[in-house]
This record gives C-alpha cells, structure tokens and sequence, in this order.
C-alpha cells in the first residue's frame, strides 16, 4: 500500500498528446506525492527507517521531494522525523506520518512495538552487512585470502561462524570488549581514534558505528541457524524518470523469511549498469547524467534488485515527433521497441532500402551474400511489387539448405565443437548431432533435454559428447549454467557471488546434480561411453560434505524420485516456468540479428546486469516457449520487425544512440562469413587441409574438407586458417561470445593488403574476372557485375563515372594493364567498409 493523493487532470487529451509527442515540461504539475515506504515497522533492532517522497507520474517517479516537504506525526511520542528524512521510534504505539508539498499531501503508517525489550541482535542480520558494507570483508582488505594485519575474514562474509570466531574469540578475544564496549578494538580501528591501516571506515555516533556498538554491548552474540535468510529486496522508487542533473533518493528493504522487514538502506550496495545515463554515490542517491536507460543495482547480502533510470533525449523537433507517431509497428517487438523510444524521445531512422534488406537478410539467416541473379529477381523482378515480398523471402532463407549451415556453426560455437577435446570421430559425431537439430528445427528444450541425459556411446549418441568435453564436476556444472541459463556461476565456487545471489551452498548442490555422470572408454578409437553410476557425489570444500542435489532456485531432488540426478536437473533447465531457459536463448537470438543483445553480453545475464528492454525480453521468451522452443519462429518474428528493417543511417536525433534499436546498428561480417564471400565472388574455392594439434604447436595434413568446402561448414576450429584466426574466428576453448572477435586490427589490415588470401584469388588465372575477360564483356559490363556481387546493388552514377574513367586510363596500357586496374577495382570494393559490414 502506498500513500497517495491524486489530482485531477488539468488538461484536454489533445494537450497530453503534445506532451508526449512534443515533450513539453508538463510532468512537474500533474503528478501524484507518494511517500516510500507506506507502511513501517520500528522495533529495539530496527529503530528507524529512511523515507523518500517523490512526484509520480504514471508509476515513475518524476522529482524528489524529500527535502521540500513539511513532515507532520500525529503521535510524537511514538516517532519523530530526524534529519529530514529518518523515522526514528520514540516509543511503542502507532502512528501517521504526513508529508505536505503545497497542498499536496502523502502519508505513512507506523507501528513501534517492543522499544522497552533487550534488543535480539543478530550477528548475520545486523553485523555482517555492516563489514561488507564498510569494505572490511573485501577482497582487498581483510577478506583477502591471507587477510590483513593478522585479521582473515571470509569474503563478503560468506562465513558467519568463521568470521564470529576471529572477532569475538581469536588473538584472545582482544578486538572485542564486552565490558566497555566503546573501547573495542573492532570501533577503535575501524573509527581511527587508533592508527588502522584501512583508514577510517566508521564515524563515531554514525547509523554503522552505533549498530556494531550496541551488538557488543548484548554480548556480541553469534549466528543462529535460519537467523539470515532472506526472502526478498525492495528498492523504492522502482522507475525513475529523471532530467540529466536531477537527483533523486534511494530506500531499501530487506525482507527476511521469518517476516521481518528492515531497512537496509546504509548498508547497502549501489551501483550503476550505465554510468554515463546515471551514477549512484554510496548512499544511494542517484544522479541522471546523460540520456539512456540505466538500472541501479541495488546489493544486499547474497540478494540484488534493480531500479530502472530512464532520462529522456531533449524536445523533439515536429517532424521527428511526427516520424516517432507514424513509425510502423508489424509485430509484438515494435510495441515494445515502439514503448522504449516514445519514452526517450528517440526518432527511428526510416525504413531501410529494398536493397539493403535484401543483403542484410540474406547475411544475417543464411550467412551468405545474394547472388546478382537473386538480387536482381527480388528488386525487379515479377514479384518484387508484392507487399509481402520481404516476408516471402525471409521465409524461403529459413528453408535453404545454407541456413543449416549457418546455424550449425553457430551454435558449434556455443557447444565447444572441436578436435582440441575430442577426437576427430567424436567431434564429427557431435558436429552431426548439433547439425540434425537445426536441419530438423528440433525444439530447443529438447535438443537440450536430450543432449543432458544422452548415455550410451559418444560415437552414436553424438550429444553425449558435452560430457567429455566438460568432464570435471566443477566446469560441467559452470558450462552448464552459462550455456543454458545464460549466466557465470563460477564466482560461487570458493565464496559466494560477489554481484548476485547465487551462494557456494548454491553452486556445490547444483554442482552434485552432476557429479554421478560415469565416463569409460569404448572398444573403438575416440568412442567414450556415458552412464550414471549410483555413488558420486561432489563435496562442498568448507564443509566437507556433500550438500543435497538442486538446481538453482529449485527445490531438491527427493530422495524417493525415480529419476537420475542427470534427469532431474534436465527437467527443471527445460521447464515452462524456468525463469533463466528461454530468456538465455532468446537472447542469444536477438543478439545474432540485432548485433547487440537485450542483454550485453549475451552469456551474462545476471540480476545486476539488467536488460536495455525488460519486457521485451520477457515476451519473446514467453512467446518462445508458447510456440513449443520454435527457433525458427523467433527468428521470424525478429526479421519481419520494424526494428530489424531500419535503416542503419542515424538521424540527427539518434546519431548517438546504441542500445535501443532506433537504427539498425552495423557490424563486420564474421571471418567464415568474409572468407566464403570472397571464394563466392572470385570463383576460387578456399582450400582447408591442414589440422593444428591440441596445443597449436603442430599442423597435419586432412583429407576431410574437400576442394570446395565452405568456411561456414568446418565443425573444428583447429582447421588451420590463418585468416579466419586473423579475423576472430573463436578457439572454443570456453563458453564465452568474447573468444570471438569483431574488432578491427592491423594483422586484418595487413593481410588484406599483402598477405595471400584475396590477393591470390583476384590473381587466380582461371576466376570470375578471367571469365568476364574471356567473355569479352566492356568495363561498364564488368564494373556493374562486380557491385551487384559485392554490395547487391549497382553503382551509382559518381560511382560509376569515377571508376570508368579510370579502367579506361588504365585500358590505354594494353590487357595486362586494363586486367591490373580491374584487380585493383575488386580489391577495393572487397575491402571496403560497405562490403565488410552488413548494414
């Protein structure tokens, strides 16, 4: 419940229309004071909670009022209002506090029950957030793995018996003075009235300094079992909606299992996933900077919540408020791309050409670039009026044979594929079994379903080889989390997560779903076979025993259930309610079109890591899962948007935008992708018959790539290449999109202008260009070929006058000279910007 006074409205609907189309500063007049929390709860542990008051308009909070309000409490001696903004227990009873702006008012109830009892002070509740607030449990002071100054403390206190020890009982029990608490070693340092290394982390009479001093005061008691378990946190207000250097005030919550809510605001952690939209101090006061979304990522012991920042881009001009009316909407991804822009004040750059969709489409689905004949057809041809022509032609790619070429590949990449784990059966098998997926367009869940609880021979059951690449406990359980639920769990092995709530209990029980897997060798080379053993079990390091196996955020597995611990975890990954499964490869998806995910990067989709359209990303996993884990389906879905269909030039009012898909956004081809271009367009195939060993110190000679084998259909990433390597082919040697590499740099630059690569195949006697010459066909006739190849469209008339004139100067030197220029000409188109992106 939140306390709320609403106006009325103060305008005809024609005057909100301008508000949102023109942006005129109508927010500040119009909204309604809320006050955060509505409802508090006061007790001898928990004196007090921090309040903020805001102006809301349509769930966003628009200004904070906080420090302009006029507090009111209908009983003083419950409660009282101290430095403007703490509600501070006086005594038991209930309350209302009101805040008056004007004659706007919002209030709250509070209710102080227990003032006169002996605080129950928890060390896991109260102390412990404390220390890690303060940054005493930090890696860089005494939570480092040899401590500091004598005192070792676990991280981030993921060890509250060990760390209740060492400050109450260790180095005898000297940090800690129970009979003048004041005098504690522990206040002492920490408040600098002695010399401390760390420097001053406390202030005397601060919310820190009073909280540990009262704990030792009750006798420094220690943790209870269950004391720390929380439920959930709450950050208010949840959307904010700022102006660049507008501020605002953060509460936070913690709700613990037993019922209990306490305000954690001094304790907790803040920080910005968008430093340049808004910043965050310490306190949690946030800042607007720039326009853009940001979330605040709010911490607090081993939980994360997120408050969204939005700071809108300046006025629109009328004719950008006009362009952001009528952008077209062709499908769910609009509405919400649509929603995102309207907000920011974004103009969507206009449709992109016939052309342009053409070549991108074609680039993005199957991975290869139209041939002029295709090109031609679809820009001129019969069909080429038909309104759905661009939805006629996605659905085609998605039915061509190099669309499974593509695909495979890439997700051979996310799978590891390679001979540097498994020998060449093994991965051949693998490679297949990836392949007949997409082929098939086999449901997500299931391909994954069947490729956890795949047993029996590596060499038949070619799923099965994800076991062998991964066979330590630890990296199968780390691959596993990071390949189907998109996020990094390995922090968690030794402590828990420093930026998530994910727990070392967390990370050995979901490492013990795998730790019965059983690998023995076969009668053939390379052949390993995969069963469950019924003992296994993969010890928790501090414990020294093994916890019960679950799945994050899921229940154990019971001790009666039919099933194996492989079969379980399957289960629960695969699941219609598993909130991390269709999201990870959704987004995956998105990120493969768009060239940015919803969440970047992709494989890291932690709480604190929130994505640019929430929602959105939630209804293409909903409609992921509805449509039974359907690839193709969100494939086409994402094609057919007007988003996708953009034009990549920007406007003037987006030229500075990069993550809200108001362009499409331009990215370098993949290297398999430039490498088959160029053999598509010279006529000279690449030829692939050389392996590198394991350790990369080694070539030998394959037969298994014959003349005319396409980059985008070799499964190993050991086939040697220097220039696939040259421009960022991955080494699948972890599950990770950053072991593959879209940057420029000057090994690229080099090779394209000296090394053997396309300068070979332009030279090639028997190429294309040989054929045109052979042919007899003129320079206008050649140059035309060559930018339909190139770039699906012909030249322009600058471009085209330019280029003429110069195979012309150059035709005055005889053949060899007139050859020469053309070669020249076909280099330059083929390492041009425009040829190398896809925009």
């Amino acid at each position: 419940m939140i306390g709320t006074l609403s106006l009325p409205d103060r305008s005809a609907g024609w005057f909100l229309a301008a508000c949102v189309w023109l942006a005129l500063p109508c927010l500040a007049s119009a909204g309604d004071v809320k006050i955060y929390p509505a409802e508090v709860s006061l007790s001898a542990e928990h004196p007090y909670q921090y309040v903020v008051v805001v102006e809301e308009e349509q769930g966003r909070a628009v200004a904070d009022h906080t420090g302009q309000v006029q507090w009111s409490v209908s009983a003083t001696d419950v409660a009282r209002i101290e430095g403007g903004n703490k509600l501070v227990a006086a005594g038991n009873g209930e309350a209302t506090v009101t805040a008056s702006i004007g004659s706007r008012r919002a209030s709250l109830r509070v209710k102080v029950q227990g003032l006169n009892r002996p605080a129950n002070w928890s060390f896991q509740r109260h102390v412990i957030p404390v220390l890690t607030r303060l940054g005493c449990n930090s890696g860089a002071c005494h939570g480092a793995l040899a401590g500091k100054g004598g005192l070792k403390l676990s991280l981030r206190g993921f060890d509250p018996q060990s760390d209740h020890f060492v400050l109450t009982r260790q180095a005898l029990s000297r940090r800690i003075d129970l009979a003048d608490p004041a005098a504690s070693l522990l206040l002492r340092k920490a408040a600098r009235q002695i010399p401390h290394g760390g420097g001053r982390r406390l202030v005397e009479g601060d919310d820190s300094y009073n909280l540990l001093l009262r704990w030792i005061a009750a006798g420094a008691p220690g943790p209870q079992p269950g004391e720390g378990a929380l439920r959930r946190l709450e950050v208010h207000p949840a959307t904010l909606l700022l102006s660049p250097k507008q501020s605002m005030r953060l509460v936070v919550r913690a709700h613990y299992q037993d019922g209990t809510v306490v305000d954690v605001t001094p304790w907790a952690r803040y920080s910005s996933s968008h430093e340049p939209t808004a910043a965050v101090d310490e306190n949690g006061k946030v800042t607007a900077q720039a326009p853009g979304v940001a979330g605040i990522v709010v911490g607090f012991d081993t939980l994360v919540a997120v408050a969204s920042v939005i700071v809108p881009y300046p006025p629109l001009a009328p004719e950008d408020a006009q362009r952001l009316r009528q952008a077209p909407r062709h499908n769910l991804v609009d509405e919400h791309i649509q929603a995102t822009l309207e907000l920011l004040r974004l103009p969507p750059s206009p449709p992109c050409s016939d052309a342009e969709f053409l070549r991108r489409v074609y680039l993005d689905t199957i991975g290869r670039l139209p041939t002029p004949q295709e090109a031609q057809a679809f820009l001129h041809g019969p069909e080429s009026q038909r309104p759905d022509k661009r939805q006629r032609l996605i659905d085609a790619l998605l039915e061509r044979p190099e669309y499974v070429d593509y695909w495979s590949h890439a997700w051979s990449d996310l799978f590891l594929v390679s001979t540097r784990k498994l020998p060449e059966a093994a991965m051949w098998a693998y490679y297949r079994r990836i392949r007949r997926a997409v082929a098939d367009n086999e449901p997500w869940d299931r391909f994954v379903r069947d490729l956890l609880t795949a047993r029996g021979s590596n060499l038949q059951q070619g799923g099965g080889n994800y076991y062998v690449i991964h066979k330590d406990v630890s990296d199968l359980a780390e691959a596993t989390a990071l390949t189907f639920l998109g996020f990094a769990i390995g922090c968690a092995k030794c402590h828990n997560h420093p930026l998530e709530k994910w727990t070392q209990d967390d990370y050995w029980a979901f490492a013990n779903l795998l730790a019965q897997v059983n690998l023995k060798s076969g009668d053939r080379p390379g052949e390993i076979i995969i069963s469950d053993r019924p003992e296994g079990e993969a010890l928790h390091p501090r414990r020294g025993l093994a916890l019960p196996p679950r799945p994050l955020d899921g229940p154990p597995l019971p001790a009666d259930s039919p099933l194996t611990r492989r079969e379980y975890l399957a289960q629960w990954l695969t699941a219609p309610d598993n909130p991390y499964f269709a999201p990870a490869m959704v987004n995956r998806l998105w990120r493969r079109l768009m060239g940015r995910g919803l969440v970047e990067p992709d494989d890291d989709l932690r709480a604190s890591n929130p994505p640019t359209h929430p929602a959105l990303l939630q209804a293409l996993a909903a409609e992921f899962v509805r449509h039974n884990y359907d690839v193709k389906h969100v494939l086409r879905l994402i094609l057919n948007s007007a988003a996708y269909q953009r034009s990549s030039q920007p406007l003037p009012g987006n030229v500075s935008d990069d993550r809200f898909y108001s362009r499409y956004y331009p990215r370098r081809l993949s290297a398999e992708v430039i490498l088959d271009a160029y053999s598509d367009i010279t006529g000279v195939p690449t030829l692939f018959n050389r392996v590198k060993s394991a350790a990369g110190d080694a070539l030998t000679p394959t037969s298994s790539y014959p003349p005319g084998t396409r980059a985008i259909q070799i499964p190993d990433a050991l086939v040697a290449s220097y220039f696939l390597e040259a421009f960022g082919r991955p080494e699948r040697v972890a599950v990770c999109s950053c072991e593959r590499s879209s940057e420029a740099s000057i090994t690229q630059a080099l090779h394209l202008n000296n090394g053997q690569t396309l300068n070979e195949k332009l030279r090639e006697k028997n190429n294309t260009l040989s054929q045109w010459l052979q042919k007899g066909m003129t320079d206008r006739e050649i140059l035309e070929q060559l930018y339909w190849h190139a770039f699906s469209r012909p030249p322009t008339e600058e471009e085209r006058r330019q280029c003429l004139a110069i195979l012309a100067e150059a035709g005055q030197q005889g053949p060899q000279g007139r050859r020469e220029a053309l070669e020249d000409l076909a280099w330059a188109l083929l390492t041009s910007r425009e040829f190398l992106f896809n925009h």
